[in-house]
């Protein structure tokens, strides 16, 4: 019988990850036991992929405010620091703002416009229109902002988070001025220390400040890239990654992933003979409509993978090959036609035409985006995932 079902995926329930569990096991025992409740086979090329938030959960990777309040006084001492770039967000940013804030004595805030790097706006382009403002050029103060805009709260979460900053700010102690620019040197006519929080421009932010002049530039990925006080920590990412967990305390992105998602690859071809690819996913890498978020607060879709998920997809368009070369086609005659083009297709049809329109992303970023879409970010309670049949295609 021809298979009338492609590709096919599952949200897997399995227990509450605590701290010292073991991850491997309880993601193999979770996938086999899935099959056999569910009676599907493991096939060769299934893939599971598991949230980072459990990985970080059984490392016991978290650190307190505090924590982070150490090691920003440690690499700024008694500075006035310049912290450039946040995004805005509650659950990503405010308990790092405590932390910050806790190491310092003062803060000039310095606030991308219209929006943050992952699409929170502060203003819309078109108010930024009505007013005469260059965000590229114009810098604006606090007072000069407000002037403008006055208050606007955020479109889902109902936060002004202009206001919200800086009360988090003077609360840990420490005082705040707030400037508005896109302009990375911005900082450097009010502090020559900056720690810059953006996620995917990072690098290059350090470059500029670092050839402007700076004397003293971080990121977030330098903070809490070792432990401190006995802390979490993450060697690569610090605290790019990180949620709120506490009032006080943060679950950092995991570290070390690597050898967890061979160890699941190698366990489940132990008891199936069936190699399957494993991922670490976070955040899914695509762009809410409404309200222009860009969802990819994570630093990367996935810390660690299996080999076998390297690469982009090398597929061809069918309605493509449909309305031009097989145009004179119909039926069953066409049907063999597509099959036989997909069977010789090249293995890189960069250029081809027949790909136009396909999906130019890497296999990781599409498959951690169907992942995180699949689990949500609520009380589904299927940190897992199970993936079949995603490197088929028409002719299987």
């Amino acid at each position: 019988m021809e298979r009338v079902v492609g590709t096919v995926v599952r949200g897997l329930r399995g227990p509450i990850i605590n701290e010292g569990d073991d991850i491997v096991q309880i993601v193999v025992d979770t996938a086999l036991n899935a099959a056999k409740t569910e009676g599907y086979e493991i096939e060769n090329r299934d893939i599971v992929t598991v949230t980072e938030s459990v990985v970080a959960r059984a490392q016991g990777n978290y650190a307190k405010i505090s924590d982070i309040a150490s090691d920003v006084k440690a690499k700024f001492g008694d500075d006035t620091v310049g912290v450039i770039f946040p995004i805005l967000s509650r659950n990503r940013f405010s308990n790092i703002l405590k932390g910050i804030a806790a190491g310092t004595k003062k803060i000039v805030l310095m606030l991308s416009y219209p929006s943050d790097e992952v699409g929170n706006h502060l203003v819309s382009l078109d108010e930024l229109d009505e007013k005469g403002i260059n965000p590229w050029t114009d810098v604006l103060t606090e007072a000069e902002f407000r002037g403008h805009f006055g208050f606007n709260k955020h479109t889902f979460t109902g936060v002004d988070y202009i206001e919200y900053y800086k009360e988090l700010i003077v609360e840990q102690g420490a005082e705040v001025e707030v400037i508005f620019s896109n302009n990375a040197k911005t900082i450097l006519d009010y502090t020559k220390s900056i720690l810059t929080c953006d996620i995917h421009s990072r690098f290059r932010t350090k470059r500029i400040l670092n050839a402007a002049g700076a004397e003293k530039v971080f990121g977030l990925d330098d903070i809490l890239a070792e432990s401190v006080n006995g802390s979490g920590c993450n060697s690569k990412y610090g605290l790019l990654g990180s949620n709120k967990s506490t009032e006080d305390g943060i679950k950092l992105f995991p570290d070390n992933c690597q050898p967890i998602v061979d160890d699941i690859q190698a366990k489940i071809l132990a008891a199936t003979g069936k190699l399957v690819e494993v991922m670490i996913y976070g955040d899914g890498a695509f762009k809410d409509p409404v309200g222009q978020i860009w969802e990819l607060a994570d630093p990367v879709v996935s810390p660690a993978y299996t080999p076998g998920l390297d690469g982009t997809p090398n597929e061809i368009k069918l309605k493509y090959l449909a309305d031009n070369d097989f145009a004179n086609l119909q039926g069953e005659e066409l049907k063999e036609a597509i099959k036989d083009y997909i069977n010789n297709k090249e293995e890189d049809l960069t250029g081809n035409m027949a790909a136009q329109g396909t999906t130019p992303r890497k296999l990781t970023d599409l498959i951690g985006s169907l992942s995180d879409l699949t689990s949500g970010s609520g009380d589904k309670g299927t940190p897992m995932i199970y993936i079949q049949g995603y490197f088929d295609n028409y002719t299987k």
